[in-house]
């Protein structure tokens, strides 16, 4: 396929000193810097008809081409041929048992095909062939989400109706969503709730914040169910029930207490844990898979001991309760722990 026309734009005396990126940002019209950067690496911005830095500081009376179009091809739910556990299923919703590493939704990403595909919906619509429509082209049947690295429960709307009643249900809070997770240091409670708010971070806009005036409001309670004095340190097994579903929102409310969830390196989780002594359990064989704990050797004779890292968030919906929204039957499902969590459990603290 052609390339489109390049847009051509001239660099001025007063742009002087701007970086390329930043100019580049400012001069297209509803482009961010990060799209313009992308551009930039894959060689489609030329200074004077050559390839150039992100970084480049401008001189003036550059001339700069941006070939193809500077804006991203839309994005649209396709569909794919993805296994899914369903769970339940009838002919108004569907209950999906979703693996970590699968994001809900289209969304970032750095090529296009990373943005459209391999996503539960993509899975949804090759299974189900139509969802509702309330939520828009990008989220047929969506009525909640999960985090991509979070494993578990989610329904699905199969028609508008469902999906409105559905969400009244989630709205007046009458869904009750029980997770489980495992997170640093010992809490200090068997029991507690946290209602801090949440909001986006300021400075890190992917996060998520408990700290910042005016957040909406966030209410999570959680119970011990088992405490972990390991050779990898203090962890506490905890069960997690929301009244509200805020984004990243029992991630960030734990990592508020000082005990982010094991796995969760964007609220201040270790990517690897360490073992005190140089005897660490080894992983047991198994079907290959990116998330099964990985253990590491220490990197010379006499080094601390071996290292475990977990590819994924220690976090999973467990349990789902909620009004059938036809019926009114009460719909109740669980979903067991994936194989990584239980293996990673039983490396930290091995069975007698």
């Amino acid at each position: 396929m052609p390339e489109q026309s390049a847009i051509a734009i001239a660099v001025a005396l007063e742009d002087v000193g701007k970086r390329l990126d930043s100019f580049l940002a400012t001069r297209l019209d509803g482009v961010s810097r990060a799209r313009v950067q992308e551009l930039i690496s894959k060689g489609k911005v030329l200074i004077n008809g050559a390839a150039a830095k992100a970084s480049l500081k401008l001189r003036g009376g550059e001339q700069i081409s941006v070939l193809g179009s500077a804006q991203r091809r839309s994005l649209r739910a396709i569909a794919e041929e993805i296994p899914l556990d369903i769970v339940y299923e009838d002919d108004d919703l569907a209950v999906i048992d979703k693996a970590a590493g699968m994001m809900v939704h289209a969304g970032a990403g750095a090529t296009d095909e990373e943005r459209n595909r391999g996503t539960l919906v993509n899975a949804l619509l090759h299974h189900f062939g139509s969802l509702s429509e309330v939520g828009g082209e990008l989220r047929p049947g969506i009525v909640h989400r999960l985090d991509k690295q979070t494993s578990g429960l989610i329904v699905v709307a199969k028609n508008d109706e469902a999906h409105r009643r559905l969400a009244a249900q989630f709205a007046r809070r009458e869904v009750k969503k029980v997770y489980i997770a495992l997170v640093h240091g010992g809490v200090n409670k068997d029991s507690g709730t946290i209602a801090t708010s949440i909001s986006r971070d300021r400075v890190r806009r992917t996060r998520m914040t408990t700290r910042a005036a005016g957040g909406r409001e966030a209410i999570s309670h959680y119970s011990v169910l088992r405490r972990l004095d390991t050779a990898y340190g203090k962890f506490t097994l905890v069960e997690v029930k929301i009244d509200t579903g805020r984004t990243h929102q029992i991630r960030v409310h734990m990592a508020s207490l000082g005990h982010p969830v094991v796995g969760d390196s964007v609220y201040g989780a270790p990517q690897e844990i360490r073992h005190t002594s140089p005897f660490a359990k080894s992983a047991k064989d198994g079907p290959p898979s990116r998330y099964r704990p990985t253990l590491a050797k220490p990197a010379r004779s006499g080094a601390a001991g071996e290292s475990i890292s977990l590819g994924r968030n220690f976090l999973h919906a467990a349990e789902l309760r909620l009004q059938h929204p036809r019926t009114g039957e009460k719909i109740a499902l669980k979903s067991a722990l994936p194989e990584e969590l239980r293996e990673f459990l039983a490396i930290l603290d091995p069975p007698a």
